[in-house]
């Protein structure tokens, strides 16, 4: 814990100091004002805490069933800190879709005059750090920085026709490596277990999809493009990659296709620091612009090559390729 540790000495060592001022109450009155140390500042629980407001436009969404692309807007709150043994990650966000993939009781074949679905999503992750909880730099070894104990949970509801109501756990480690400037990539191989709804299940079934365990691994990168000039200094690339291992039907219906591999990724993010470009380092990240690219394979599961929603009139429904772009704003 090198950042608590050294906090917690200078308490200490001030505390020292404050205890023997009693017995020269004489010797400190007599000094100048100047003189007389200042109080130290409590060290904060959080000592990073960082909030965040996103908008972004895709133009090119899919959803599993859906005929047409769908364009999608997104309005997302995340946030982000940082304790004595770790961090959380809190991302909220909301998906409006255009009318191509119409919200409930309308259907992609019967959309005139429907509006678009809403899908509500949203995560958590939560890391322990092996080096905070054993005061220990045995998990630190060339570019990796830190092994840590990785949970979290995924929820989310959408009110098209299927009704999906998605309930997911994850736990497992993760490892954080060093990039160059001022740049991470963090792996995670994870533990997986998932619960969900469709309500195209046949009675007597309630629509509740159980999923089996199984396996995921989550990866994510940043790095600022610190080779650039100094006055260009303001551009950075991020990324993520996730697979998600075969979870089975979730189901005893009989004709239920097993689901497969699913793969999630936003490979590369390029983000302007707006705000630094315009009024320098002290705003850096409080305005970024950026333009990212996403992919996602076998969408929820869903086999792009087997699945009824995936084959036939909705053909590459279950794989959404698109550049998108946004604007986040730190408060």
């Amino acid at each position: 814990m090198p950042f608590r540790s050294n906090i917690g000495a200078l308490v200490v060592a001030f505390s020292m100091i404050g205890s023997f001022a009693p017995g020269h109450a004489a010797d400190v009155d007599e000094l100048p004002a100047k003189a007389t140390p200042k109080p130290v500042a409590p060290v904060p629980f959080f000592y990073v805490n960082d909030n965040r407001l996103t908008y972004a436009y895709m133009p090119n969404g899919t959803d599993p069933g859906v005929t047409a692309s769908t364009a999608k807007q997104a309005y997302a709150f995340t946030h982000f800190d940082a304790w004595a043994y770790g961090t959380n990650l809190i991302n909220l966000a909301l998906y409006k879709s255009d009318h191509n993939d119409p919200a409930a009781p309308c259907t992609p074949t019967g959309r005139t005059g429907c509006a678009g679905a809403s899908d509500f999503y949203g995560f958590i992750r939560s890391t322990f750090g092996f080096n905070e909880i054993f005061n220990t730099k045995a998990f630190t070894v060339g570019p990796l920085r830190n092994v840590s104990l990785e949970v979290g949970a995924d929820a989310g509801v959408e009110n098209n026709p299927l009704a999906p109501a998605k309930r997911s756990g994850v736990i497992g480690l993760m490892f954080a490596f060093d990039l160059p400037y001022k740049g991470f990539f963090n792996v995670a191989p994870l533990y997986y277990k998932e619960t969900n709804h469709s309500s195209f299940l046949p009675a007597p079934s309630d629509g509740t999809l159980d999923f089996r365990g199984t396996w995921a691994l989550e990866t994510n990168y940043y790095m600022d493009l610190g080779f650039l000039p100094a006055n260009m200094q303001f551009w950075s690339i991020s990324g993520r990659a996730a697979w998600y291992g075969p979870k089975g039907p979730g189901t005893s219906v009989p004709g239920t296709v097993n689901r497969t591999t699913e793969f999630n990724s936003e490979p590369i993010r390029l983000t302007l620091d707006a705000s630094k470009a315009v009024w320098g380092d002290k705003y850096s990240h409080f305005v970024d612009v950026w333009v990212a690219y996403r992919y996602w394979k076998n969408k929820f599961g869903l086999d792009n090559n087997l699945s009824p929603s995936c084959t036939g009139r909705f053909v590459g429904s279950c794989v959404e390729s698109s550049v998108y772009s946004g604007v986040t704003v730190k408060f």
